[in-house]
């Protein structure tokens, strides 16, 4: 990597854009005020992406009903009893 980029705070404010982009290429940058040093930009590192716990609905069917199936005659009816409910 080679030197580290200084960009004032006057220069951050103006030319955001500019400066995000050294950021972004992977440059660290200065931030200076009169002359010092008062931060420094560098890219975040990579966040590990979480893995999102979703619930098993397929176990939960079979805890609650087993092995139970419901014919089709049975699911028909239950549905023309229930039309326009919802």
């Amino acid at each position: 990597m080679s030197h580290m980029k200084i960009a004032t705070v006057r220069q951050l404010r103006t030319e955001f854009p500019k400066v995000l982009a050294w950021v972004n290429a992977g440059q660290e940058v200065a931030i200076t005020r009169r002359r010092k040093v008062v931060a420094k930009l560098s890219a975040a590192g990579e966040r590990p992406k979480k893995k999102l716990a979703r619930p098993d609905f397929q176990a939960r069917l079979k805890r609650i009903y087993g092995d139970q199936i419901i014919s089709a005659e049975t699911m028909a009816k239950v549905l023309s009893e229930n039309k326009g409910r919802y």
